[in-house]
């Protein structure tokens, strides 16, 4: 635990001039105060929310002030009570105005029994609360200051496994069609090598095309999960770019017989975001929904407006998400699907959340339901989502 050094409360002692005369107005003070502190520490409590089941911890404190003696146990006490408030995370404010219900409590006290006497005695209590007003002050910013570095390192300590883990991920995804690849390329080789077989070359060079295709697309959704990116935020209509992300899937539905319905649309709702990342959130999100459900299945694309935000939902008729998969549907290469890259939906968090948006998902055995929330204007910002 953080101490303060004497020679700390040594300069703050001297800085207001508290010294052995204020010392023997305190002690006459403290039989005057005594009896009220159970009132005094309710009005203290009373300025900080949430400090009613503290109140013990301020009548220690002021118990401490008004009998000493002022040496290095007082410290202690003082920067214990310091550290005590860093826990509660007091803000500096409140234990100001708090420390100032105290002083008027006194002074109300002091004036009603001292009369003339009171104000060189309210002189020497002013110096001892202002004393240690200081003091836990210092020894809470300390304490503060030690949380924000441990706080600071256990946040890298994270980043870091992550980038290990995204980095391993990576790796494992990129090897999967490199060998695939290699493996139709050596086939390939085996085959040239024998003119009655030239015949059977086009096979092998499909298969490794398509693996160098599948490598290529892996890359390019690795570089919009992992690339800061800056938001080029413009007016657009919501209901317009919906509609073109669709239409873009469409092949895709038609194929698998699933019908795409752009259900209860305004006309138009213009709004301010990134028509490309907005875009991609909708394919990908639509996608999944496509392959999501069987032939003939449904997939339902809504766009709505309320006071505070734009919604773009999406939702099948499919089989839903097992709980267990979805805890995990937004982690970078999880994935259930054997041609997928695993980054659809860490794409959707990471482009929804650069928006300063949400992204909910409710699913059922009778279908899933994905609420995506932007808010009425994105701020063209520096993206740190990684």
């Amino acid at each position: 635990m953080t101490t303060l050094v004497p020679d700390v409360f040594d300069q703050l002692s001297a800085s207001i001039a508290f010294g052995p005369a204020d010392h023997d107005h305190i002690r006459e003070l403290a039989p005057l105060l005594v009896p009220h502190f159970e009132r005094i520490a309710a009005g203290f409590c009373a300025t900080i929310v949430d400090c009613a089941g503290h109140q013990a911890l301020v009548i220690d404190w002021m118990k401490a002030g008004l009998t000493g003696p002022w040496d290095r146990s007082f410290y202690q006490t003082l920067t214990r009570i310091g550290h005590r408030h860093a826990e509660l995370e007091i803000p500096t404010h409140l234990m100001i105005a708090a420390v100032s219900a105290v002083r008027a409590g006194y002074a109300d006290v002091i004036m009603e029994r001292l009369g003339a006497q009171a104000p060189i005695f309210l002189r020497s209590m002013d110096k001892l609360l202002d004393l240690e007003l200081a003091v836990m002050q210092h020894a809470c910013h300390r304490d503060t200051q030690a949380r924000l570095v441990t706080r600071e390192r256990r946040l890298r300590s994270e980043q870091f496994v992550a980038m290990q883990t995204l980095s391993a991920g990576l790796a494992h995804e990129l090897r999967n069609p490199i060998n695939s690849a290699k493996l139709q390329l050596e086939v390939l080789g085996r085959r040239l090598r024998k003119p009655n077989e030239l015949h059977t070359l086009a096979e092998p060079a499909l298969l490794a095309s398509q693996e160098l295709e599948r490598l290529d697309a892996l890359i390019d959704d690795f570089l919009v999960f992992a690339e800061p990116t800056m938001l080029v935020v413009e007016v657009h209509d919501l209901v317009a770019v919906v509609a073109d992300a669709l239409e873009l899937e469409d092949e895709l539905a038609t194929r698998r017989e699933v019908a795409l319905i752009l259900a209860d649309a305004p006309e138009q709702l213009e709004a301010s975001f990134d028509s490309a990342k907005i875009t991609r959130v909708v394919q990908n999100l639509v996608r999944n929904a496509i392959e999501a459900v069987s032939v003939g299945g449904r997939v339902d694309i809504c766009v709505a407006r309320d006071a505070d935000l734009i919604h773009v939902i999406v939702e099948d008729d499919g089989p839903g998400i097992p709980d267990a998969i979805r805890a995990r549907m937004f982690e970078p290469f999880f994935s259930t699907k054997d041609t997928g890259t695993g980054l659809g939906m860490s794409i959707v968090w990471s482009l929804v959340t650069l928006h300063g948006g949400t992204i909910e998902v409710a699913s059922s055995p009778t279908g899933t339901r994905c609420d995506v929330t932007l808010p009425h204007a994105a701020r063209p910002l520096q993206s740190d989502v990684a």
